[in-house]
């Protein structure tokens, strides 16, 4: 799975990186993104404005918000078979940006704490999750948008932490994500991101409190996957 991520770019050269459109002007850096919290998305290849949208996905026919707090992310392989996900996978796919998730490593034992890693590229450089998107509102009229992000099976790196990975896409992939509306096609892009380009870093447990969000969260400790 994919629970916690960071966004720690300066706008400019995220905007630069991806030809990006218009980004919000209450932009920051992110060091530990949680579930809940507002995402960068961006769902129009045209345009490719950015925009704030929650993160754990509300079904448009969802009664409560909550359910969002167990959609924060989708599996690849059954995304046409769930309900929550089948018409958003059709009609409402987006890009959540990123630099880098978390995921926590599980004692060889099984006792005593997990052990967090940052997981990137080795250039450092920014990317997107594949994601879908929802327009909720309540019966009070109150609106929302938010967002899960795709998960798949880890490749041979994130494998030694994780049996999961999130789908990240670079270079023209971000673009077909939003574009191709071919099942077949869209699945070809769901796969795990080559291992050789990533990179795992060992980092402080300062990230497993969601309210801490500064640069030593992310700062690599000596060991390095």
């Amino acid at each position: 799975m994919c629970g916690r991520f960071i966004l720690t770019v300066e706008a400019p050269y995220l905007q630069q990186e991806f030809r990006l459109g218009d980004l919000p002007l209450d932009w920051q850096s992110r060091y530990n993104i949680a579930p809940s919290q507002p995402v960068a998305v961006v769902r129009d290849a045209q345009a490719r404005n950015v925009e704030w949208m929650r993160w754990g996905l509300v079904p448009f026919w969802a009664n409560d918000v909550k359910i969002g707090n167990r959609m924060i992310n989708a599996r690849a392989e059954t995304l046409q078979e769930k309900p929550a996900f089948r018409t958003a996978f059709q009609k409402r796919r987006c890009l959540i940006l990123a630099d880098g998730f978390y995921e926590w490593q599980k004692p060889a034992n099984k006792r005593g704490r997990s052990t967090p890693y940052l997981i990137r590229l080795r250039d450092h450089k920014p990317f997107a999750f594949a994601g879908l998107w929802e327009f909720w509102k309540s019966k009070e009229g109150e609106e929302l948008l938010s967002c899960t992000i795709i998960t798949t099976q880890a490749n041979s790196l994130v494998e030694k932490i994780h049996d999961r990975m999130p789908v990240m896409l670079s270079g023209d992939r971000l673009w077909e994500w939003l574009q191709m509306n071919e099942a077949g096609e869209l699945n070809n892009l769901l796969r795990p991101y080559p291992a050789d380009q990533m990179e795992a870093v060992e980092v402080s447990p300062l990230v497993n409190n969601p309210v801490a969000d500064s640069p030593e969260v992310a700062r690599p400790l000596e060991r390095l996957i």
